[in-house]
């Protein structure tokens, strides 16, 4: 399990924030090869309509545990008849990883998932499901390589995130992204993702809508 987590925090750090209405997750965007579509590379997946996951680690295991992810909500959806929980999906998959650490012949995923969601019951959700299988809700969490230094970041601020609005979710996931990263990225250098109470969807932000909050935090640091 110590190589295998070793593994999974060698990607690229991740961050998740929940606020009032709506929950964001923030991750940086590495095209590994120029020759590659830079559009192809992505470390958001969407799951369900209001479900979506940042994944970190190795990414073959990322994509197998997303192909289960997808598999099991939509599973759930057609035994029970509504949209699968993202609490439920993430304990499910906490799960599946644990049962991988059981037996000699199976080796656990070396990925790291921060699933964001909207519940119809509880509201805004952020889940960290990791390689053993534990499954842990948060109010803002962080993985891969820079994950001590994010969680120390946010602690700071914790007190007053139950109240943030969707903007200040947002800023506060990029900002901690580029403070533990040491620098100032454009819009194609991270990818963002949001789920909204009102809209109730997992919505991956465009570079343009990335480059609109990045200025914004400009504009309050200057201020």
């Amino acid at each position: 399990m110590e190589y295998c987590f070793k593994a999974a925090n060698s990607g690229l750090t991740g961050i998740a924030v929940r606020g009032k209405d709506s929950c964001c997750v923030v991750t940086q965007k590495k095209v590994p090869d120029r020759l590659m579509e830079p559009s192809s590379m992505t470390h958001l997946f969407q799951l369900t309509k209001k479900v979506g996951v940042c994944v970190t680690g190795t990414m073959a295991d990322c994509k197998a545990m997303v192909q289960r992810a997808r598999y099991e909500a939509g599973n759930w959806t057609y035994d029970n008849g509504y949209e699968c929980p993202v609490g439920v999906l993430a304990k499910r998959m906490a799960d599946l990883a644990q049962v991988n650490t059981q037996t000699a012949s199976m080796r656990p995923l070396a990925c790291i998932g921060l699933f964001i969601g909207v519940d119809e019951e509880t509201g805004p959700q952020v889940f960290k499901v990791d390689c053993a299988g534990h499954y842990l809700p948060f109010f803002a969490a962080a993985a891969g390589p820079k994950e001590q230094e994010a969680m120390n970041f946010l602690e700071k601020r914790v007190e007053g995130m139950r109240e943030f609005s969707s903007d200040q979710v947002i800023r506060t996931a990029i900002t901690c992204l580029g403070h533990v990263l040491g620098s100032d990225f454009r819009g194609s250098e991270i990818e963002v993702a949001v789920v909204e109470s009102k809209e109730g969807r997992f919505k991956v932000f465009t570079e343009e809508e990335i480059e609109r909050h990045l200025n914004a935090i400009a504009d309050d640091a200057d201020a």
